[in-house]
């Protein structure tokens, strides 16, 4: 039987999915017949193991990746139903596990020129198109909201470097969108299950090179114990 936070996770998840919202403290209670302590407890552990994360003041998440609780840049769309995510590559990891035909929209280097991303079952159409990582996966959760906001789409690789310039940023790594799409759907693919857990190092670096990501820049730091 899957532990109570697993089981916290997947009902913020699929309310997510099936209703667009996630269920409230209350709503987690009565489904899962825990007491609204237990609840917030773990949601607290999921937090501080980076399952979620939750609003700076209050015990209500803000963040379960691929979602975003809150309006962002990059909008998920099927049909009359929709999603906000943190990123392109949570864009992505949305699409892989609403299935089906979606449409993703966002803004190149999150500037003024509008795109939209069409995908099926977490796969791209668009495949002539680019993402910036922006620093190595082991200094995501440092600040993993200036981290979302920098991994954005590009139209060609070349445009990543000026980009970088024109906002003082130290660029990442440049990757085909496809390439992202695929790692999305390896890492977010059992985002929805009952027995989610988070990845353990030995598992996030498996899916890293599994996505033919390899070397210093994605190598992970096993102090961290889980991605």
């Amino acid at each position: 039987m899957p532990d109570l936070d697993a089981l916290v996770h997947h009902q913020l998840v699929r309310g997510l999915i099936d209703q667009g919202r996630v269920p409230t403290n209350g709503e987690l209670a009565d489904a899962l017949k825990a007491t609204p302590e237990a609840i917030e407890a773990s949601l607290r552990r999921l937090h501080d193991g980076h399952g979620l994360v939750l609003h700076p003041h209050r015990p209500e998440p803000w963040v379960i990746h691929p979602f975003a609780t809150s309006p962002t840049l990059t909008w998920v769309a099927q049909h009359s139903r929709g999603w906000w995510s943190p990123c392109i590559w949570c864009g992505l990891g949305v699409a892989t596990l609403v299935g089906g035909e979606v449409t993703i929209q966002s803004r190149l280097g999150g500037e003024s020129s509008d795109i939209t991303i069409r995908c099926r079952d977490g796969n791209v159409h668009d495949s002539d198109l680019w993402a910036h990582f922006p620093e190595p996966p082991r200094f995501a959760w440092g600040n993993v909201h200036h981290f979302c906001a920098r991994l954005l789409p590009f139209a060609r690789r070349e445009d990543v470097l000026p980009w970088a310039e024109r906002h003082g940023f130290v660029p990442g790594q440049v990757l085909p969108l496809a390439q992202l799409a695929d790692l999305a759907r390896r890492w977010y693919g059992r985002h929805a299950d009952r027995d989610w857990h988070k990845w353990t190092v030995a598992e996030a670096a498996d899916i890293f090179r599994e996505a033919g990501l390899t070397g210093p820049f994605w190598s992970l730091d096993a102090r961290a114990g889980t991605y």
